[in-house]
């Protein structure tokens, strides 16, 4: 039997810098929740609204495969692999930062605020070659949950380098979907947008839910331009 601890939203971490609106659903920088760590190997779920022509300047990553995707706006990406790329809504990047590697991640946009999902998830093996990946999706959730990223890749899905499955995107009324996870694995569901009632309880933007035992995860949309994840992931 599927077993969802929720975790609401009004227990996330919350920073407000000006410039960048943060929410962050495990202990991140300065917010330490001993109760919110992730869960497997998913380490961070922050949801971030940053100012026009503002954001994270150059930072250096090892040994973390990161998953951004862009809500509303647009993100300019900038490495030192020499990577330069603009991230817009429907389109999903992850950068496996294997044995280092320094970025920026700027509002490509100067007059409107972009706001974005971005996830770290330890790696399978740490001092992998750095590598990044984009591919535009444009998921939306009919009958099945679109898959963003597996460990084998796809057409419109991103490899990562972990047992580690990411589902979701956008929803409306209309949108019915199930996944199962197996027995011995875990998840964690994020609804970023909207309303939706998942295993015959309501979520609401920001809420969320460990998944604690495999079974299976039953989800109708109860808003129109709604969003969601749906983490799949061996447990640890």
């Amino acid at each position: 039997m599927t077993v969802l601890v929720p975790h609401p939203s009004a227990e996330r971490g919350h920073v407000d810098h000006g410039w960048l609106d943060a929410y962050h659903s495990f202990s991140f920088a300065r917010w330490y929740e001993p109760h919110h760590l992730g869960i497997g190997p998913l380490r961070v779920l922050n949801q971030d609204r940053i100012e026009g022509g503002r954001g994270f300047g150059a930072h250096g990553h090892d040994n973390m495969e990161i998953v951004s995707i862009v809500l509303s706006g647009a993100i300019e990406h900038e490495d030192s692999s020499g990577t330069h790329s603009v991230i817009r809504p429907g389109e999903i990047q992850i950068m496996s930062a294997g044995i280092g590697v320094v970025h920026s991640e700027m509002n490509h946009l100067e007059d409107e605020t972009t706001e974005l999902l971005q996830i770290w998830i330890r790696p399978d093996e740490n001092g992998l070659p750095m590598s990044y990946q984009q591919v535009q999706a444009d998921p939306l959730i009919g009958e099945s949950l679109p898959r963003l990223v597996s460990p084998e890749g796809g057409e419109r899905a991103l490899r990562i380098h972990q047992d580690a499955y990411l589902y979701g995107g956008a929803f409306t009324n209309e949108s019915q979907a199930s996944h199962m996870i197996a027995a011995g694995r875990v998840g964690y569901l994020h609804v970023a947008k909207g309303t939706a009632i998942v295993n015959g309880e309501a979520y609401g933007p920001g809420d969320g839910a460990y998944i604690v035992e495999g079974g299976e995860v039953e989800i109708e949309g109860r808003s129109d331009q709604g969003y969601l994840l749906l983490f799949d992931l061996i447990g640890q």
